[in-house]
């Protein structure tokens, strides 16, 4: 009997989402593009090359990336309001001895505050917003079952390693799982404890035993399991769900690499003033 070929698990996922073009992309591709920029911004100081990544990384988002209402939430408040806590918080803390040859712009008694503190206070949040933003870019449309499975096909990470990572992160949602059903027979058993903050810290108390328990279960099922399929028997494994890296995640790739490489060269941010 002859096999068809296999079907391709991404195929399904852009024709019918062809205007979130993010979500069809190898992991490593999006983690590539912009980890060299990430690591760069780290030391640039003025405020115009990382607002022109947080634009790059809004823009991204917001035409590659499937709109919701939390994802709205955190990009047009979250992260700004993040931005402007950064921002009020560093220029308290800048020494005033550095910017008082700026404009002040607050005083009250004998503090002032100058406005160069201000800009570092400002150059400081961009810096952070735009490398959370270019991580989000990535982290909002992959999931982490791929991103291992990319790192064991492609970059050739051993399979032990990745995929006991993989289990790893299916404890996570496990643990949601199992603290779900304790409140619920918490509930049913008529176990409150009473209200306020002192009965709730009591009521988290009393999950743990049960949460302790149930992952020891989970795991050990989890190992059987493990054992079962022969894990770590054989240098390779074949694999069920493949993650290709095709041409468009090449083409990626290199553009937000080209793109990065422009920005960094135009504003060049370690000139000396």
């Amino acid at each position: 009997m002859s096999v068809g070929p296999v079907a391709d698990p991404y195929a399904p996922l852009v024709a019918t989402a062809r205007h979130q073009f993010l979500y069809g992309l190898n992991p490593l591709a999006k983690v590539a593009g912009f980890a060299p920029a990430m690591v760069l911004l780290v030391f640039v100081r003025d405020l115009a090359t990382p607002a022109v990544f947080l634009v790059l990384a809004y823009v991204l988002i917001l035409c590659g990336a499937r709109l919701t209402g939390r994802l709205f939430a955190l990009l047009l408040l979250g992260l700004p309001l993040g931005m402007l806590a950064v921002t009020v918080g560093f220029s308290l803390w800048v020494d005033a001895a550095l910017v008082d040859g700026t404009p002040a712009v607050f005083s009250v008694g004998g503090w002032t505050l100058y406005g160069g503190a201000l800009v570092i206070g400002a150059a400081t949040a961009l810096r952070l917003g735009a490398i959370v933003a270019l991580a989000l870019v990535g982290g909002l449309t992959t999931s982490g079952s791929d991103l291992v499975r990319a790192s064991v096909q492609q970059l050739r990470v051993p399979y032990r390693i990745g995929y006991t990572a993989l289990a790893a992160f299916r404890f996570v949602p496990r643990f949601g799982q199992e603290l779900a059903v304790i409140r619920a027979a918490h509930r049913v058993r008529g176990y409150h404890g009473g209200r306020g903050p002192f009965a709730r810290i009591a009521r988290g108390w009393g999950y743990i035993v049960p949460l302790l328990a149930g992952a020891i279960r989970h795991a050990e099922r989890v190992a059987l399991a493990m054992d079962s399929r022969a894990f770590g028997a054989h240098p390779t494994r074949t694999e069920r769900h493949r993650v290709p890296f095709r041409r468009r995640d090449s083409v990626f790739l290199v553009a937000m690499l080209a793109v990065s490489t422009v920005i960094f060269v135009v504003f060049f941010p370690w000139q000396l003033p």
